[in-house]
């Protein structure tokens, strides 16, 4: 039987340690992604490193920082990106190669580089914009009509968010007192599943009569804003049917999501005031509409008034004229019949007085029929001015009437409340309300908060006796 030669496990793996010791005698600046992390109680941080090709995984290698580099090299990368080190991004790491007897190839990390991270986003958004641009969805937004007086508005944030608060209040304790229905859509603001949560917002939100779409989200570090960078989303904002106004970041910050959205302001108080704005425009815009058909009126009203004076002038010197013509007959005639009388008789005297008096008579009838026909002239041309006169003060009327029939102070002035639940929302049914939930209570002058202490349903509890 022949005697092989061989080795011992050990001294392999001895023989396999200086080879590495060999081959990698000083450190490596390496390209991976963090595909697990797990910080341990004794100081120390244990990683695996991956990298992927085709959504396939290509390499992977243990690593781990010792607890005397790891709060230094956590803390220098955290503050240099604003992002939380973890698992799921891509960095670059300075390494030294291990070998060990018992757990094979290692990598040893003392350094990460927050530059390398931040310029990978920079060339993804880089490569974005372009894939937008070519695609045309940067104008598709652009091509919706905001409407003049957008009243129903759907707002995609998180709801502990100050910067949601801030813009509720701006625009809804303004001094004009304006009303808008406002609908919370919750989603994430930040992180990896913001993209994912806010398009699935925007989906819920395009599917409702909406007149405009808000996502809004206050300051944050670049790396937290990062998510608006978001190919995907990016691409759901531009084809949402309805406008989409961002308010995401600081004045320094443009995010493709600004830049495919309808219009983006930089503050939660900037996109209240963009409201607000139009509203107060719209005032102004009522209130010279009512100035111009105020002053048309007049107009109307001075110029029928002038042509009635005109008229009444023409026909009381037509009257004047054929009176004075009817004068002039009637002396011609007394003069014939005075002639005639000295030359006449008694009886045709008598004769001649009759018919002086038939002509006397007939005259003031024909002045009493001009007369009457003047007069009817002129109140005919009265009644249509002042018919056309109260048309234009009815449409007027007609219209301030709509206008305040739009406002809901207008119905809480009629001794209606709006109730709102603990979300805020107005309450339209008492399925929505249990017992101990506070509730809040709108009048027309002020509104007060209350505790539910029993419920009556009409659908439920048709025979309790009703507690209102």
């Amino acid at each position: 039987m022949d005697v092989r030669n061989y080795m011992d496990l050990v001294e392999l793996q001895l023989r396999i340690k200086e080879g590495v010791a060999q081959a990698f005698p000083g450190k490596y600046w390496v390209k991976a992604e963090i595909s697990s992390w797990s910080p341990r109680a004794n100081g120390h941080c244990y990683l695996s490193l991956s990298q992927s090709r085709g959504g396939k995984s290509i390499a992977e290698s243990r690593a781990m920082i010792w607890n005397w580099q790891f709060p230094r090299v956590k803390q220098t990368f955290e503050q240099a990106t604003g992002q939380v080190l973890q698992a799921g991004i891509t960095v670059l790491v300075r390494v030294q190669v291990n070998f060990s007897e018992l757990y094979g190839i290692s990598l040893f990390i003392d350094d990460i580089d927050p530059a390398f991270t931040l310029g990978e986003k920079a060339l993804e958004r880089k490569r974005a914009i372009e894939r937008l641009t070519a695609a045309g969805y940067l104008e598709m937004q652009k091509e919706l009509a905001l409407p003049d007086v957008p009243y129903r508005l759907a707002v995609i944030t998180s709801k502990t968010a100050a910067g949601y608060q801030d813009f509720r209040n701006h625009l809804l304790n303004s001094p004009e007192g304006y009303a808008f229905r406002l609908d919370l859509i919750e989603a994430l603001m930040q992180g990896e599943q913001a993209p994912a949560s806010i398009r699935a917002a925007l989906l819920e939100a395009g599917r409702q009569a909406y007149d405009a779409i808000l996502i809004l989200r206050g300051g944050g570090s670049e790396l937290d804003l990062a998510c608006y960078d978001d190919y995907d989303l990016a691409v759901a904002i531009a084809t949402c049917p309805v406008p989409v106004i961002t308010a995401v970041g600081h004045d320094k910050d443009v995010h493709i999501a600004d830049m495919v959205a309808h219009t983006s302001v930089k503050t939660p108080t900037a996109l209240a005031d963009l409201f607000l704005q139009a509203y107060k425009a719209q005032d102004a815009l009522l209130d010279r509409s009512s100035g111009r058909i105020g002053m048309a009126a007049t107009r109307l009203l001075n110029r029928e008034e002038l042509r009635l004076k005109t008229l009444d002038s023409r026909v009381l010197q037509a009257v004047q004229r054929r009176i004075g013509d009817m004068d002039r007959q009637v002396n011609a005639v007394h003069a014939r019949i005075r002639l005639a009388l000295s030359r006449k008789v008694s009886a045709q005297e008598n004769a001649l007085l009759r018919a002086a008096g038939h002509i006397t008579r007939g005259l003031a009838n024909k002045y009493t029929q001009v007369a009457r026909r003047r007069d009817a002239a002129a109140h005919r041309l009265q009644f249509a001015a002042a018919s056309r006169i109260g048309q234009e003060v009815s449409s007027l009327a007609l219209m301030e009437a709509r206008i305040k029939a739009t406002d809901p102070r207008s119905i809480l002035a009629l001794g209606y409340v709006l109730v709102t639940g603990k979300d805020h929302q107005v309450l339209k049914t008492v399925d929505k309300v249990a017992v101990g939930d506070r509730i809040g209570v709108r009048f027309t002058d002020g509104s007060l908060t209350a505790k539910v202490d029993e419920i009556y349903s009409e659908r439920i509890d048709n025979k309790k006796v009703n507690i209102a």
